[in-house]
């Protein structure tokens, strides 16, 4: 290699690093693959590219390029740190302890690694203690929970929560002796978002009866709602909200609060990362109680225990709330969550995207039982819709994530015609204009988390569909609101840090 050859990979190198700092992860990208096409012999060139995947949350990628980078170079121990970050941040545990222990074998002083190698160490144990005594599971905490012997605190000088204690029913699915009804008012949500926007909470007691009555309504509900829109009436899709609590109530505020003639889909992805995950998701289930036949949820993949461990909202229940049972009655809250929405027999929503098998159709959606599995296995239908993504290319290719797969728009137009569909809406994915419309139109992605993390400067945006002109989607874009000064990721594990 000549030296000017040389000279101008470590340019785009350079480059690269200074799209990375300012969160240009996809200009990054870009930068170390022109340098990597220059020289392929350097390991420092895989390695950093590994870190922009691991910031575009490309794991699959990440740990494809660290892996390179350590065939390149084996002594290269940023490498080995980086794909076990890539792994961690998908759950693959036992990999990223064999990594992180090959950090330390080469550089035993690294705290950072010493400390990230006991942190996974620790879950990695705990995940064979589980197995090892591994019984027939007695009730869950909601099941066996007394909210009526709960106590609201005497400083406590916020909206009071109308909660009658009833006899329970087979639909509450609990062992308790009273079981809260809710009378969900408008004024109560109004009042306690003011609360939320100064930084106040609402009591334990009104926390556990809000996810308690919100896990009543989403039982009652089937693995794919189906939602007809009559005309007069519009449903409003949105895609990921990760904690972002005032660009939430932008959408409210820009487009209108949810009503029974106003209906609203949110479609996943509503906890982790941002730092007001729990004012989303209690907001969220109080309009679900307001009006459970126009306000639905879909699960995402971050409505899950392994994401909510390592990306914060496990974290931000325990520090908000002081007590680990809060983020246990909302795990259990996510996993009776429905997997999809069918609006007007047209148009599919799901939080990923679709399968690795063409049979697929929404009777076999419906038949999910979601129930029997609260945490979704590593493959198949279930995993399938909360963690897909499409590409360009034709087929099916293995996942930039490193869970599920990539399809392509053969696969998405196979699919709508096999199931008389317009399209199919899903999220799971930053798009910088807040959405796009791929694969001949028959796949529209939805972002609602504008300047994600605070960091990607992309708009946020949001679809109307109207009973009255049902075939014509109209996309909303708006712009990320101020909020006080607490960082994305604030409450999240230190393997993220």
């Amino acid at each position: 290699m000549t030296q000017e050859r040389a000279a101008q990979a470590v340019e785009f190198k350079n480059k690269g690093n200074q799209a990375l700092k300012v969160g240009r992860f996809d200009e990054a990208v870009e930068q170390y693959t022109k340098a990597i096409e220059l020289d392929a012999s350097n390991a420092i060139f895989y390695a950093n590219r590994a870190q922009a995947h691991i910031k575009n949350e490309a794991y699959g990628l990440a740990i494809a390029d660290s892996t390179k980078a350590i065939e390149v170079d084996p002594a290269y121990t940023k490498a080995y740190f980086r794909r076990a970050t890539a792994y961690a941040s998908i759950a693959e545990w036992e990999k990223a302890l064999k990594d992180y222990k090959t950090v330390l074998e080469k550089e035993p002083g690294d705290r950072l690694a010493s400390q990230r190698y006991k942190t996974v160490q620790g879950i990695v144990r705990k995940i064979a203690f589980h197995k090892a005594i591994e019984v027939e599971e007695g009730p869950t905490f909601s099941q066996t929970l007394d909210i009526s012997s709960l106590t609201v605190e005497d400083s406590y000088d916020g909206p009071l929560l109308d909660i009658e204690f009833v006899e329970p029913t087979a639909r509450d699915n609990t062992v308790t002796k009273k079981a809260p009804k809710i009378n969900m008012t408008k004024e109560f949500i109004s009042a306690m978002v003011e609360r939320f926007k100064v930084g106040k909470l609402i009591p334990r007691k009104y926390v556990y009866a809000i996810v308690y009555a919100a896990m009543r309504e989403f039982r009652s509900e089937p693995t794919l709602v189906e939602v007809e829109v009559p005309k007069g009436k519009m449903i409003t899709v949105c895609g990921d909200t990760h904690g972002q609590f005032f660009d939430l109530l932008e959408i409210f505020r820009k487009n209108g609060a949810p009503s029974e003639d106003h209906m609203y889909l949110f479609n996943g992805d509503f906890v982790d990362r941002g730092s007001w995950s729990c004012e989303i998701a209690i907001t969220l289930y109080c309009y679900k109680l307001l009006y459970p036949r126009s306000f639905f949820i879909n699960r995402g993949n971050h409505e899950t225990d392994n994401m909510n461990k390592v990306y914060g909202f496990e974290g931000e229940c325990n520090h908000k709330f002081s007590s680990k049972r809060v983020f246990e009655i909302f795990s259990e809250s996510f996993s009776v969550l429905p997997l999809g929405t069918l609006i007007a027999n047209d148009y599919l929503v799901v939080h990923g995207g679709l399968f690795s098998n063409d049979e697929v159709t929404l009777d076999d959606i419906r038949k999910v039982d979601r129930f029997a599995h609260p945490q979704p296995a590593q493959e198949g239908i279930m995993m399938e819709m909360l963690w897909t993504d499409p590409q360009e290319e034709e087929g099916r290719g293995p996942s930039k994530r490193g869970v599920g797969i990539q399809f392509g728009p053969d696969v998405t137009k196979r699919f709508c015609e096999k199931n008389n569909l317009s399209a199919v809406i899903r999220s799971h994915e930053v798009r910088m204009e807040g959405y796009s419309e791929e694969h001949d139109g028959r796949l529209i992605t939805v972002f609602s988390a504008p300047n994600y993390c605070d960091a990607q400067g992309n708009e946020g945006a949001y679809i109307n569909i109207r009973g009255d002109n049902g075939n014509v989607l109209e996309f909303e874009k708006f712009a990320a609101q101020p909020h006080p000064d607490i960082k994305p990721m604030a409450y999240a594990s230190n393997l993220m840090m």
